[in-house]
């Protein structure tokens, strides 16, 4: 049997309630449900809100480094304390903070396996009381750019045929243009379908039931018979980012690939483009 290629990011929930309260951790909850947090959370858990702390609220963007330095210095982060990251949605906004802090230069970055819904499945203690830490002050590095896709790189990539592919890890319904997003969401597009020749690898066959992530063998029987194996770019994209981080995580961390980058443009950007092209229909997978 396969193992991952680097074991050491993922933690189980067993770990994290015995390192919650460890000094030099820091667990952090960032959930798809940004309520979820203020009714309970791990002990010693700080919550992060995607939608106002993670991103730049007045350009679509990832969090700037000034925002980013303050959002980890007010909790006592310095880039020697080790990030535990959870959430709901099998992880997928955990995987979205752990992908931009990863460009940043933070390398001490933990998942918790199987995120708030293992967590809460097992029945483990939940506390609404809010931690507090005495501040830092945290220095990022410049962004690491080799870990994210622009549209530029996208387009050059649908031109060629090289050495990068195209995953789409949205659901078979967005992915065929049958629906533009997931009911309720509210960032869309004008046209519905895909980037032509990306492969269709939904992010929820990356997981088991109980919300941990599927074996080393069992990813790569998702990826390796499509022609996606270590020597290959890749590129993932979802509909804002934050689901083709997962993929984005498992691809580069449990398979090992060293050539990956999530294009959080994603179908919000492309499927509004003028004159790009578009396809429709099922694909791989």
């Amino acid at each position: 049997m396969s193992e991952y290629a680097h074991p050491e990011i993922l933690v189980s929930t067993e770990w994290v309630e015995a390192h919650a309260g460890d000094p030099k951790i820091r667990v952090v909850e960032v959930d798809v449900d940004t309520k979820a947090y203020e009714e309970a959370h791990v002990e010693n858990a700080i919550g992060w809100n995607w939608q106002s702390q993670l991103c730049d609220t007045v350009r679509r963007d990832v969090i700037p480094k000034a925002d980013l330095e303050k959002l980890l210095g007010e909790t006592g982060i310095t880039p020697e304390t080790t990030i535990v990251l959870y959430g709901d949605n099998n992880n997928w906004f955990a995987c979205w903070a752990f992908w931009q802090l990863r460009m940043y230069g933070h390398s001490n970055l933990r998942l918790m396996n199987g995120g708030r819904k293992k967590w809460l499945s097992e029945g483990r203690v939940l506390t609404a009381q809010m931690p507090s830490f005495k501040p830092t002050l945290y220095k990022a590095m410049v962004p690491d750019a080799s870990m994210r896709a622009f549209l530029p790189q996208v387009m050059d990539i649908v031109r060629a045929d090289g050495p990068w592919a195209l995953v789409d890890v949205r659901s078979p319904d967005e992915f065929s243009g049958k629906i533009l997003c997931p009911p309720g969401l509210p960032e869309t597009c004008q046209r519905g379908g895909h980037i032509p020749g990306a492969f269709s690898v939904p992010w929820g066959k990356n997981v088991n039931e109980d919300g941990t992530f599927k074996t080393a063998d069992e990813l790569e029987a998702l990826y390796h018979p499509l022609g996606l194996t270590p020597d290959k770019g890749v590129v993932t994209y979802c509909r804002i980012g934050e689901r083709s981080s997962l993929s984005w995580v498992v691809l580069k961390f449990l398979l090992g690939h060293d050539k990956v980058m999530n294009y959080d443009g994603s179908w919000t950007e492309w499927g509004n483009l003028v004159n790009a092209p578009v396809e429709r229909g099922a694909h791989a997978i």
